[in-house]
C-alpha cells in the first residue's frame, strides 16, 4: 500500500509539473480550446508515469533517506515519462495542438517537483534530528550508547536489515557502510549506505575508516559461514581475534543456520572496554542547569549570526577556496578534502571536513606511514595558518558546526565525564585553542570548553575571534590566568568531581547489548 500511495504521489507531482509547464507555456494565457489540445498529453502523461515509475522502482526509496544516487533515478524516470508521452501523443493525434516546447518545459519542473519534493522532506527529517540532538542532554543518558557496524555482503537480507536498523534504531546503531562480494558493486549505494569495498579488502577498508576516524564495534555478516570461501573466513577470524572487533551472523542470530557458533571460533565475542575507561577528573551538570544553558536564546541569534558570516565568508573567499584546492591536488593529489567523523552536537556524528595535507596513510607495499612522512610542505603551512580548515565553513552552512565554540574530538578523545561541552555545536574556532592551543592538557581543554558553555555571549565569542587572528599571525601561547579562572569557576559552581571511580558507559562495554 505505501509503494502505490509513492507512485500515486509521484504522479500526482508529474501531473501538476505538466500542468505548470502547460500554463508557463501559453504564458498565462489559457482558453479552453488550448485545453482541450491538451488533454491528450496530459492522459498520455500520467499513463507513462504510472507504468515508468512501477518498473523503475522510484518508489521503493524512503524519502528521509534520498541521495544523489536515487535523484539520478528520478531524473531518468521523468526523461522517460516525458519520451513515453510524446509517443502515445503522436500515435494519438500527431501531438496536434502540442507545443514541441512542451515537453522540454515538463521535463524541467518534473524533475524540479520530484527531486525538490524528496529533497524537501530529507531536510524536513534532518531539521528535526538536529532539533532531538540539542535537547539530548535533557533527557536521561541512554542505556544502549551508539554502535557502528559494517555489513557484509549484499543481498535480499541485508535491504531488510538496513530498513529495520533504519526503522528501528535510530541514533542507537549507525552504518558505516557495507562489504561487497565482488568489485562491481564498490562505489553503488545500497539504502543510501555506500559499498566501500569487497571482502578482499577488507584489512583496508576498516584501516582508511580508522584514519577518518570511524571505529568499526562489530561486522555484520549476512551471509551463512559455510558460504563463505575459505580465504573470506580466515579473514574474519583474523579481525575477531587481532583487531577485537565482534563479527555477528545475522543468519545465526535469525535461526536460520545453527552451525556457525561451533565453526566461528569465537566469533560474535564483544569487545574490550576502550583504554578511555579511567578517568581521573569528571564534569558534572545538573540537569537544572543543563536545561537553562540549552534554552537560551542566545543559541538561535549565534546560529543566524554564523550561517551569515559563513556564507559571506564562502562568497568572499571563493577564488582563494579553489586555489587551495588546485595547491592540495599538485602537492598530494587527489581528493582534496579530508574527512573525520566526529561527535557533535547532543554526541551525533558529524563529517568534518578539511583540506588534506598529508599523503595516503599507506605506501604501496602496504606500511603503515608516519606523520612526518606523509605530510607536505604546503600542508604544514595550511596547518599553521589554519587554512585546512576552510571547508568547516560549508559545515557551519549546514548547521553542523558554529564559528565559536568547543573544537570536535575524535570519539575515543570525547568521554562520557566530559559530555556537557557537546551541548553547543562545534566550532571552528574556539576558547580552549586560543587560550591553550595544542600543548595543554585534555582535561584542561575539557574545563575551558565546559567553562565556554556556560559563559557564551557576544562579546566572549568577538574576543575568541579576535584571538584566533593574533594566535595564527603570533602563534600559540598559553594563558595560565585564564586556564585557572575556568578551574576556578567550575569548582566554584560544582561542576568539577575528581575521582578514580570507572565510568559506567564506555566504548565496547555495550557491545553485546545493542539490537
Amino acid at each position: 500500500m505505501r509503494r502505490t500511495f509513492l507512485i500515486i504521489l509521484d504522479v500526482g507531482f508529474l501531473s501538476v509539473a505538466t500542468a505548470f509547464a502547460f500554463v508557463l507555456r501559453e504564458n498565462f494565457d489559457i482558453s479552453l480550446a488550448r485545453l482541450i489540445d491538451f488533454g491528450p498529453y496530459l492522459v498520455a502523461t500520467i499513463i507513462a508515469s504510472i507504468v515508468v515509475f512501477s518498473i523503475s522502482g522510484v518508489n521503493r526509496t524512503i524519502w528521509r533517506f534520498s541521495s544523489a544516487p536515487d535523484y539520478l533515478r528520478v531524473m531518468s524516470a521523468v526523461s522517460a515519462v516525458v519520451v513515453g508521452a510524446v509517443a502515445l501523443t503522436f500515435a494519438w493525434n500527431r501531438l496536434d495542438g502540442t507545443a514541441r516546447s512542451l515537453p522540454f518545459i515538463q521535463l524541467i519542473f518534473g524533475i524540479a517537483f520530484l527531486i525538490g519534493a524528496r529533497a524537501a522532506h530529507k531536510i524536513r527529517h534532518d531539521a528535526r534530528q538536529h532539533r532531538k540532538a540539542f535537547g539530548a542532554f535533557l533527557q536521561p543518558a541512554s542505556p544502549t550508547p551508539q554502535i557502528t557496524l559494517l555489513v557484509l555482503g549484499i543481498s535480499k537480507l541485508t535491504e531488510a536489515y538496513l530498513q529495520a536498523v533504519a526503522e528501528l534504531a535510530p541514533g542507537r546503531i549507525r552504518v558505516a557502510g557495507l562489504v561487497g562480494s565482488t568489485d562491481r558493486h564498490v562505489g553503488r549505494l545500497v539504502a543510501s549506505h555506500p559499498v566501500l569495498g569487497d571482502t578482499d579488502e577488507l584489512d583496508s577498508i576498516l584501516d582508511d575508516l580508522e584514519v577518518h576516524g570511524v571505529t568499526i564495534d562489530r561486522i555484520i555478516v549476512v551471509s551463512p559461514f559455510r558460504s563463505l570461501c575459505e580465504s573470506d573466513r580466515e579473514t574474519l577470524l583474523r579481525i575477531d581475534r587481532s583487531r577485537s572487533i565482534a563479527v555477528q551472523f545475522l543468519v545465526q542470530d535469525l535461526g536460520f543456520n545453527c552451525d556457525a557458533v561451533s565453526k566461528t571460533g569465537g566469533i560474535g565475542r564483544p569487545q574490550q572496554p576502550s583504554s578511555l575507561a579511567f578517568q581521573k577528573v569528571s564534569f558534572h551538570i545538573t540537569p537544572e542547569t543543563l536545561e537553562k544553558i540549552a534554552r537560551r536564546r542566545y543559541w538561535r541569534i549565534k546560529r543566524l549570526v554564523d550561517f551569515s558570516i559563513a556564507l559571506s565568508a564562502i562568497v568572499i573567499l571563493s577564488p582563494f577556496l579553489l586555489a587551495s584546492a588546485a595547491c592540495v591536488a599538485a602537492s598530494v593529489g587527489f581528493p582534496v578534502l579530508f574527512w573525520q567523523q566526529r561527535p557533535g552536537l547532543g554526541s551525533r556524528p558529524l563529517r568534518l571536513y578539511k583540506f588534506r595535507t598529508m599523503k595516503a596513510a599507506y605506501a604501496p607495499d602496504g606500511r603503515r606511514l608516519s606523520d612526518a612522512e606523509r605530510v607536505s610542505r604546503l600542508g604544514s603551512l595550511m596547518r599553521r595558518l589554519r587554512f585546512d580548515e576552510f571547508p568547516q565553513l560549508f559545515n557551519v552552512i549546514r548547521g553542523d558546526m558554529a564559528i565559536i565554540g568547543p573544537r570536535p574530538l575524535l570519539h575515543w578523545e570525547q568521554t562520557e565525564a566530559q559530555s556537557a561541552r557537546l551541548l553547543v555545536r562545534p566550532g571552528l574556532t574556539g576558547w580552549a585553542q586560543v587560550v591553550g592551543g595544542r600543548t595543554i592538557s585534555s582535561d584542561d581543554k575539557a574545563a575551558l570548553d565546559i567553562w565556554y558553555v556556560q559563559h557564551a555571549s557576544l562579546r566572549l565569542d568577538i574576543e575568541i575571534a579576535l584571538r584566533t587572528v593574533i594566535m595564527v599571525i603570533f602563534g600559540e601561547r598559553v594563558s595560565k590566568s585564564d586556564i585557572e579562572k575556568a578551574w576556578c569557576d567550575l569548582g566554584e559552581s560544582g561542576i568539577v568531581h575528581r575521582s578514580g571511580a570507572k565510568i559506567s558507559a564506555v566504548i565496547g562495554g555495550f557491545a553485546a547489548k545493542a539490537g
